[in-house]
């Protein structure tokens, strides 16, 4: 029996009839990330005693017959930048390499109700700032299709983790595009649901207006059952929403016809490399053979969404980690003379470079002199760019475009140039800045064998209508359902 190929939810099945002990599932795993790490680098800290702690607690409860939610039993990895207690959170820096928290994150208390088994916490660009996860302080993270190229960032660890068989699941967290652009570049299913949908405290904040937690996974129905998990009003977030319905499984369902897609016509206009070219317009041949309504729609603002965000997100995360200096947490240097020295000494080598990077625009953006020219007229432009989008979802269901203009680089020359690394963002960053879900779903490969992913994005609150498209756009390309 090959525990490594079940789905997740397979697995949970599998677990709950007692054809196969918690043991043997954590057994299998570990053994994966023992052959895979040294050459992926997917985690920075794993919990293996607590693993198998966790899988004797499921396993108890299965042996009484008790009610188990469908995952109970199945690992899961969890990004670095989520708080989990008693477990080392570094957000991949210097700064907080000895930090552990005594709280979890609300996400965290809704896996370990639902019995899911965390095997460790996974690379991450440094404070989730980049998108190839060669920022980290623990060593870049490899693309495990193929491991000259970068697995995307800067959830890179937890796409990378699932893509090699290490987790079954993982949860990433996506500020503009972190989880999606991975999850294209390494073949996995990524999720960035409506801002305000799943809770964000324990969530180490880059830019809180734009930081979501999402689900990945290899296929679209352990992606849905995954954000089922996590989604819940959390009153210890004050963007928290109430939301009506919580099912999302219920809209697994093969079936798009008379839906309504758009395409940023200015997507069409851009710079694609070929292999993504081809792999887009074949996407679109496929939802309309299913039944969709597909045309051209303007967007007028889409050339101000990357200058918009980096202004926005820079002078955000200025002020996020003003906190960390050394004083009550995380890095302090050891040669200073006063307190002064010790604050300066303490951020410059406990931070990275492009971590430094964003902390001076984002300082620049919120200066008296320069507020008004900069942040107050960015957040009036993303307002602007919000309505479009709104006005946009009056008419289509779905806008549909590419995750990336480009397949997965090759390590290191991301930073061949200091502004390819932010214009790779260009499709994603407009869920973050409106707020609404979207998804990154497998969709071809280029000539060379690297993966290709497609975006679909719904109106804020319409996961429904995102889970159906996806969920049949998945199934029609492996031309069979999805057990």
């Amino acid at each position: 029996m090959d525990i490594l190929n079940f789905s997740a939810v397979e697995l949970g099945k599998e677990i709950k009839n007692k054809r196969i002990s918690s043991k043997e599932v954590l057994d299998a795993y570990f053994a994966q990330i023992e052959k895979e790490e040294k050459e992926i680098n997917a985690f920075i800290t794993l919990t293996k005693e607590k693993a198998y702690q966790k899988g004797e607690e499921v396993q108890r409860k299965i042996n009484r017959g008790e009610p188990c939610h469908p995952l109970a039993g199945v690992p899961i990895a969890i990004k670095d930048n989520i708080i989990t207690k008693g477990v080392k959170t570094t957000c991949g820096s210097k700064m907080l390499e000895n930090f552990v928290p005594t709280y979890n994150a609300t996400v965290m208390d809704r896996l370990e109700e639902a019995g899911l088994i965390m095997l460790g916490k996974t690379n991450t660009d440094e404070f989730a700032m980049g998108s190839t996860t060669e920022t980290s302080y623990y060593g870049v993270t490899k693309n495990p299709i193929n491991p000259k190229h970068v697995p995307g960032g800067s959830s890179g660890g937890s796409c990378a983790a699932v893509r090699a068989q290490e987790c079954a699941l993982a949860l990433g967290s996506d500020t503009g595009g972190s989880i999606r652009q991975p999850a294209s570049h390494c073949q996995v299913v990524g999720m960035k649901p409506s801002y305000g949908s799943v809770s964000r405290y324990g969530l180490i904040s880059y830019a809180s207006s734009f930081d979501q937690i999402g689900p990945i996974a290899s296929n679209v129905k352990d992606c849905v059952m995954l954000l089922d998990t996590i989604t819940d009003y959390d009153e210890k977030d004050s963007t928290s929403k109430k939301r009506t319905a919580k099912n999302f499984t219920q809209y697994l369902i093969n079936d798009i016809k008379g839906m309504k897609i758009g395409i940023q016509r200015q997507a069409l206009k851009g710079v694609m490399d070929k292999d993504v070219e081809r792999t887009f317009l074949e996407s679109i041949r496929l939802l309309e053979r299913a039944g969709a309504s597909v045309s051209a729609v303007d967007f007028a603002l889409t050339n101000y969404e990357l200058s918009t965000y980096y202004i926005i997100a820079s002078a955000q995360a200025s002020s996020n980690l003003s906190r960390f200096d050394g004083v009550k947490y995380g890095f302090r240097a050891s040669n200073y003379q006063d307190l002064e020295e010790m604050l300066k000494a303490s951020r410059s080598l406990g931070f990275g470079e492009e971590v430094k990077k964003r902390i001076l625009l984002g300082t620049f953006a919120l200066s008296s002199s320069y507020y008004e020219d900069y942040y107050a007229k960015a957040q009036k432009v993303r307002t602007l760019i919000k309505n479009e989008y709104q006005k946009a979802f009056e008419y289509y269901d779905l806008i549909l475009t590419p995750v990336a203009a480009e397949t997965a680089p090759l390590l290191g020359r991301a930073f061949d140039h200091s502004l390819t690394k932010y214009v790779n963002d260009n499709y994603t960053i407009g869920a973050n800045l409106t707020g609404i879900p979207a998804i990154s779903v497998p969709a071809g490969v280029s000539k060379t064998g690297l993966p290709i992913g497609i975006q679909l994005l719904s109106a804020s609150g319409r996961e429904d209508q995102l889970i159906q498209a996806s969920y049949t756009f998945e199934t029609i390309r492996r031309g069979k359902d999805v057990k």
